[in-house]
């Protein structure tokens, strides 16, 4: 049953990934509508032809990569478990050491070493994909510097976490979930509060703003919009990235006001207010409370969803998929299979919410500075920068866009009607 199972599996993702290559490459794509060509939202009126040809190409590659990373991420997780190396790989833990935390920390060291280098084939091409279209300026020793960056500080919160997950889940079967959940929110807030301080300088060194006259704009705007600042931050990001960004981070006296060095170089002060000014209509509205909240409560749904699942799955599948109990440490790859699976089906639902914050910021942006001109010329660079496709298929908006497409937003800003959703 299990080779008849793995053959289904390889043949279902082939196929999935087949339709996936017609529908992102050759379904047409969506078009400029007839009513904005011409307008400042059309990005014939702000690039080249060249740049629109690089665009659309990158754009359908990234896509396509989207969507078949994640399901490959589950394949994997189903081969490791039907093939018994999850299974394998607690043995040769247990052999190892007979103290329980031990041995766990081994098993999943060893997974996490496996499905990283499994997963690096992909991983490369995005970077090499994005040096290609120059989007990247990475090296690729500082490229592989930030990998191994990500795999310790990612292993680390792994050990907590599942320790305490596995441990939870051999004191109650039933009510794990709950614990589980009761637990990640202050875990949560602990994380948001000491990610721009400790994290983050992890891959990047950040200090504060070198020009003084933009800081003091800056804020002036925040004090404008009743939020205590009294720094603004830059990070050197033109040795890695063409993108432009800027943030605010954190939460409570760690909380940060960013500006990447590439935002700085490449837009006016005028648009660099406007963005800071979209980034302070967040925080004036409650987006990250709000965003905490949502994450939440949709993690509570999302565990006790996974408990019913997993259990059914091993009460019925246990023995082909080589897992005895759930508290067995070999039970790991099926829950992060379901956890993602979940995740991947809610992200529509999620990325609405989040369109509607971005679109509600950039309305606060235009009613502090009262820029539009400002508004439009950076989200036209920032598409530009990017190489960003600015009204992208129905599915592609609803799995991928956190913000508006940028036909969308510059539209709005232009003080036109709004599209619908």
């Amino acid at each position: 049953m299990a080779k008849k199972w793995g053959i289904s599996a390889l043949l279902l993702f082939g196929v999935y990934a087949l339709a996936m290559y017609f529908y992102i490459f050759h379904s047409g794509g969506s078009s400029i509508p007839a009513a904005l060509k011409g307008t400042v939202a059309d990005p014939a009126m702000f690039m080249n032809e060249h740049e629109l040809l690089l665009s659309g190409e990158y754009s359908k590659i990234r896509n396509f990569l989207f969507f078949v990373a994640t399901p490959f991420e589950w394949l994997v997780y189903f081969l490791i478990l039907l093939v018994g190396l999850s299974f394998m790989l607690e043995k040769w833990s247990a052999a190892l050491s007979k103290w329980t935390i031990v041995k766990n920390v081994i098993y999943l060291f060893l997974l996490s070493l496996l499905t990283y280098i499994v997963l690096f084939p992909m991983d490369y091409y995005s970077f090499s994909l994005s040096k290609k279209y120059g989007i990247s300026t990475q090296s690729f020793s500082s490229w592989m510097r930030d990998g191994v960056i990500d795999f310790w500080v990612n292993f680390g919160m792994t050990v907590i976490v599942v320790l305490v997950l596995y441990w939870l889940i051999k004191k109650s079967t039933k009510r794990w979930w709950l614990y589980a959940w009761l637990l990640t929110i202050p875990f949560s807030i602990f994380i948001m509060f000491i990610q721009p301080v400790v994290i983050a300088p992890l891959y990047n060194d950040f200090y504060p703003l070198k020009n003084k006259e933009l800081e003091t704009k800056i804020l002036s705007l925040a004090e404008q919009a009743n939020i205590p600042a009294e720094h603004v931050f830059e990070v050197n990001m033109a040795e890695k990235t063409n993108a432009l960004n800027a943030y605010v981070t954190g939460v409570g006296r760690n909380s940060r006001i960013v500006l990447w060095d590439t935002t700085l170089n490449r837009l006016s002060d005028k648009e660099i207010l406007f963005i800071m000014a979209h980034e302070m209509g967040h925080y004036v509205e409650k987006h990250i409370y709000f965003g905490m909240a949502g994450y939440i409560f949709m993690t509570l749904i999302g565990l006790w969803l996974t408990s019913r699942i997993m259990t059914w799955i091993i009460a019925r599948y246990g023995k082909v998929l080589k897992i005895k109990k759930i508290n067995d440490i070999s039970s790991l790859p099926l829950f992060l299979l379901i956890t993602s699976v979940l995740l991947f089906a809610s992200s529509p639902l999620s990325n609405y919410f989040s369109r509607y914050q971005e679109s509600r910021a950039d309305h606060y942006a235009i009613e502090l500075t009262g820029d539009k001109e400002a508004a439009v010329t950076a989200f036209q660079k920032l598409t530009k920068s990017g190489l960003s496709e600015v009204n992208p298929s129905l599915l592609v908006k609803w799995f991928r866009y956190t913000h508006p497409p940028m036909l969308e937003r510059i539209y709005k800003v232009a003080d036109q009607t709004s599209i619908e959703e």
